[in-house]
């Protein structure tokens, strides 16, 4: 137990009460009241550098997806509200304020942005439903490293992190050793660490010896365990390539996840993910994936995302399962022979598929324009690329025209009083229209 001496203790009481006030003169200042803040032109400045943690919403008023959205909202802010520290959810006209939305690169509704302590603003891929965004927003106000101190806060702190993001428990690890670490993908991530726990938690936790580090994925139900090195370099390794489930269920929402990943991507596409024949294959891409770090192993059924599995020329009528190794962009590539499996014997032909591809008997081939084609267009690089191609057609066609305009006034210039005449016709022509 550490004593302060009593002055010591007032100054830091003092400290925090200014605090509290502090919030809550600038939330007065401000509107904010708890609820959802409106935000405009002449305080969004004061709201993003005055509040630690602010929750924006950009959205349209004609936008559906605005207004579905809308509601969560007003039942996720009083919640983020009561944090320590609060989040402060607040929203702007991003279409009538259009200087704003350009100034924080807006370009689709809605989009969802955090800010952090005035300067840094992270962009919100996660889920949409209140219950699930306060769950998701918790994370960024949680501290770098938590410290559990017996089995039942292991527990607790497990259960309250939630499913949306890997949870990393350092047993018999010292905070330092992942602080660094927990800062870095703080946004993407839960870490912990515990030195005081039972032979209980080890046999639930799977491990037989400390110092461990285990990766837990409560969305897919899946955990790995590191018993070191624990020099930075392998720690790091292992921590980024854990950020992702062994292997990865390919949905909309999963797809985000793989964002910063440079690994390649070896999709599996079934007919049904729920028939038996698909969960035995996923269990052998478990298997594979402990053994190739190097790539990412997912997961898609026909069934269940039709448009995604067409990118990759999988249609109904087609044999399936099918494997390719996709670079996360435009490209995929097939490996010639063993692009679709048969039979049960799915681990002897995933291990030829895999010899295959890295001994490069493959064939590259562009992703349908079903698929991520359009995920690429309406991407900033997309709409980039798209307004260059726009801007070089107008630049065109003033050109043209301003080219066609100078050979008018030449022919009439050489025609006399012609060109009087021409420009009476034009008009006489628009008023007949």
């Amino acid at each position: 137990m550490i004593c302060l001496p009593f002055s010591d203790v007032y100054a830091l009481v003092i400290l925090l009460c200014s605090s509290l006030v502090l919030v809550r003169t600038i939330g007065g200042e401000l509107g904010w009241d708890g609820k959802v803040l409106e935000l405009d032109s002449s305080n969004f400045d004061a709201a993003i550098s005055n509040f630690d943690y602010i929750f924006v919403d950009f959205y349209a008023p004609w936008c559906g997806h605005c207004k579905r959205l809308s509601p969560e909202l007003d039942r996720a802010a009083p919640v983020l509200a009561e944090l320590k520290p609060p989040v402060v959810v607040a929203k702007i006209d991003a279409d009538k304020y259009r200087n704003i939305a350009s100034k924080h690169d807006i370009d689709g509704y809605p989009t969802l942005k955090i800010f952090m302590h005035g300067v840094a603003a992270t962009e919100y891929f996660g889920p949409r439903k209140a219950d699930s965004l306060v769950q998701f927003l918790k994370k960024f106000v949680a501290p770098d490293v938590t410290v559990l101190d017996h089995d039942s806060s292991i527990k607790e702190f497990v259960e309250a992190a939630g499913s949306n993001f890997p949870i990393f428990i350092g047993f018999g690890l010292n905070e330092s050793a992942v602080s660094n670490f927990a800062k870095e993908y703080k946004k993407r991530a839960w870490f912990s660490v515990s030195s005081n726990f039972s032979d209980e938690t080890m046999a639930s936790y799977d491990f037989d010896k400390v110092p461990a580090l285990a990766a837990i994925h409560p969305a897919s139900n899946e955990q790995s365990i590191f018993y070191g090195p624990f020099e930075d370099e392998f720690l790091r390794d292992y921590i980024k390539k854990s950020l992702l489930p062994p292997v990865l269920r390919i949905t909309q929402d999963s797809l985000k996840s793989l964002k910063g990943d440079e690994r390649k991507v070896v999709v599996t596409i079934l007919d049904d993910e729920r028939d038996e024949k698909s969960l035995e294959l996923v269990r052998v891409l478990r298997a594979a994936a402990s053994a190739n770090g190097d790539l990412i192993f997912g997961y898609v059924g026909l069934k269940q995302w039709p448009e995604f599995a067409d990118s990759f020329q999988a249609h109904k009528e087609d044999q399936l399962p099918k494997a390719v190794v996709w670079n996360g962009d435009e490209d995929y590539e097939t490996v010639i022979g063993y692009e679709r499996f048969e039979g049960t014997d799915f681990g002897t032909q995933l291990s030829r598929f895999l010899e295959g591809y890295r001994s490069g008997d493959v064939v590259r081939e562009k992703i349908s324009s079903g698929g991520s084609f359009f995920r690429f267009v309406k991407s900033k690089l997309g709409m980039q690329v798209a307004l260059v191609g726009i801007l070089v057609v107008l630049v065109a066609a003033l050109i043209f025209l301003m080219m066609n305009g100078e050979d008018e006034v030449s022919r009439d210039r050489e025609g006399g009083g012609g060109g009087t005449d021409s420009v009476v016709h034009q008009d006489t022509r628009v008023k007949e229209d």
